[in-house]
């Protein structure tokens, strides 16, 4: 009975799933509770700087814990030493605006528990209403578009604009960055589900593009800060399948433009299948014959569209 009673570390928490103190409160005890942003926060980046620390291991923590928070796995005294952290990191970085929001705290999109592995804890810049829009729709595709990719991407993102639409991608070069910038010059609004933390900016090209939506539109991460600092990019490139699949969630549909036989864009088309989300396939993508993806997604349920009316139609 004694490990029950021991406040553990973030390495006892993922290894051994012990439970701290307060998790012997009742439910309804910890649903009422008050919650400490800065804690959680500090508590959420001690969790990841664990050994082996993962979206799936710490899901599988939560899932164990399903009225958790953060904090409740993480002492105070370390939890406000990895804010502190933080804190510094962000200041360096002219980050000096900034909101998070948890699981279970303040307006968190339950849409998000959708995902196999859904995320705790997020951070973001910006309108945070935007995160529950009521008609939101992803765009994705290759870092290497061809010039009619380019613009199909334009013209897709102004006419679901025009619909009332929020366009959301990933800040990528190539058909993100068209999504973003078309919706934005279409006086629309778009988020950006990044694949790094807020402090940093991938790729270097999209700086002030990053600057603007964190100003006029929304940024959104679920990246530990400490975590993707200390470590090579072997290990942070992870990162960014992890927010696709965060993506699908948020959204209501998903539209691939264009797409390579090996390219990251998958790890979204499944995500948004397994979430029960529209997964759109331009047909362009199916007239490439050397593309054999399209056909396999269509077959376990994406939808192949012509044009913006077809999307139109299945959007209702």
């Amino acid at each position: 009975m004694r490990d029950r009673f021991k406040t553990p570390t973030a390495k006892d928490t993922m290894t051994g799933l012990r439970a701290a103190p307060k998790l012997l409160l009742d439910k309804e005890q910890r649903l009422f509770r008050s919650v400490s942003p800065i804690v959680e926060l500090g508590a959420y980046e001690a969790l990841w700087d664990a050994e082996g620390a993962s979206f799936k291991k710490l899901a599988e923590l939560f899932r164990h814990y399903p009225d958790a928070a953060p904090s409740d796995f993480v002492g105070e005294k370390e939890s406000r030493q990895y804010a502190d952290k933080v804190l510094a990191i962000f200041k360096k970085r002219a980050i000096a605006d900034f909101g998070v929001r948890l699981h279970g705290a303040g307006e968190y999109p339950d849409r998000l528990r959708d995902a196999d592995d859904p995320v705790e804890f997020l951070y973001f810049q910006g309108d945070w209403d935007l995160a529950h829009a009521p008609k939101q729709i992803a765009i994705v595709g290759t870092r290497e578009p061809t010039d009619e990719g380019r613009r199909r991407t334009r013209k897709l993102a102004r006419l679901l604009v025009k619909d009332g639409y929020v366009i959301v991608s990933g800040l990528a070069r190539g058909i993100d960055t068209e999504a973003h910038t078309a919706a934005i010059d279409a006086g629309g609004s778009t988020i950006a589900v990044l694949g790094t933390p807020l402090s940093e900016t991938y790729p270097r090209e999209n700086a002030e593009l990053q600057r603007t939506i964190a100003r006029d539109h929304l940024l959104v991460t679920q990246v530990p800060v400490c975590r993707y600092t200390r470590q090579l990019w072997t290990g942070n490139r992870f990162f960014f399948p992890a927010r696709n699949v965060t993506m699908s969630a948020l959204t209501d549909a998903t539209v691939i433009v264009e797409a390579g036989e090996t390219s990251g864009t998958f790890v979204q088309a499944r995500a948004a299948l397994a979430q029960k989300r529209k997964l759109f396939i331009l047909d362009s993508c199916f007239k490439n014959r050397k593309l054999t993806w399209p056909k396999r997604f269509q077959e376990q349920g994406a939808i192949r569209v012509s044009d913006y009316e077809d999307i139109a139609a299945h959007l209702g």
